[in-house]
């Protein structure tokens, strides 16, 4: 009879014991952990922009043979409608300070293929130091002009991406050179730079297809275009049955 009552009593002891428990295990929801924090939001595209600049634009040229071989004399005539098209001011032949007099010769003749795409700038020629003489030196042709370039500089590091150290490191946002190299690459790939900024005029109507297509209204037929595409089986092809 002691036994029952005991553990008649017992019972609702018990169960203080486990509404103690619960709410210590509820408590440590306010705790302020990292996966509380909402998302970064933020767009690389705002963090790394693309912005139009003057900025320097330039090739290096490696001579052959101690002349202007066709393949540079390509690239220095591509240079040039470059500079024609968005350069301004002059354009800067720096040679190997070390260089001969066989790279005075190879200046002169940059000048001549300059002139001869049609640049009327002022062409000016100066050296820069050579870092190390067993390396190849070219001659290197610089211009300014407008260029889409990313303001930032790429391969910033200033976190450890991987940090169990600080409670940031296990936050949900993405790390401060995210989209960098993304964002270079699409400025140096685009022709031109004003294309980023504003769109282009649109251009003239073609007027064969705007007859042909006011032609057929006329008659009362589709004026769009019908493209049928006729396919083989590959396997049919060249069957000798």
């Amino acid at each position: 009879m002691t036994s029952h009552r005991n553990h008649n009593r017992a019972q609702p002891l018990l169960g203080m014991l486990w509404l103690g428990a619960a709410a210590a295990t509820l408590s440590g929801c306010g705790t302020d952990y990292a996966s509380n924090d909402s998302p970064d939001v933020s767009d690389y595209h705002q963090r790394h922009p693309i912005v139009l600049a003057q900025s320097p634009t330039a090739i290096d040229v490696f001579p052959v043979g101690g002349r202007l071989d066709p393949q540079s004399a390509a690239k220095i005539r591509a240079f040039a409608e470059r500079y024609r098209e968005m350069g301004s001011g002059q354009i800067t032949i720096l040679a190997p300070s070390s260089s001969g007099s066989g790279e005075g010769q190879i200046v002169s003749e940059i000048r001549q293929t300059l002139y001869a795409t049609g640049v009327r700038g002022y062409v000016s020629v100066g050296s820069y130091p050579v870092a190390d003489p067993a390396l190849a030196s070219p001659v290197r042709l610089v211009f300014q002009g407008l260029r889409a370039k990313v303001p930032s500089r790429c391969g910033e590091w200033p976190s450890d991406l991987a940090s169990g150290s600080s409670i940031k490191g296990w936050k949900n946002n993405s790390y401060e050179n995210f989209g960098c190299a993304t964002q270079s690459v699409l400025a140096a790939q685009v022709d031109d730079p004003r294309d980023l900024a504003q769109s282009r005029a649109s251009g003239p109507p073609h007027e064969e297809m705007r007859l042909r297509a006011i032609g057929d209204v006329r008659k009362g037929q589709d004026p769009g275009t019908d493209w049928k595409v006729q396919t083989t089986t590959i396997g049919t092809v060249g069957s000798g049955g």
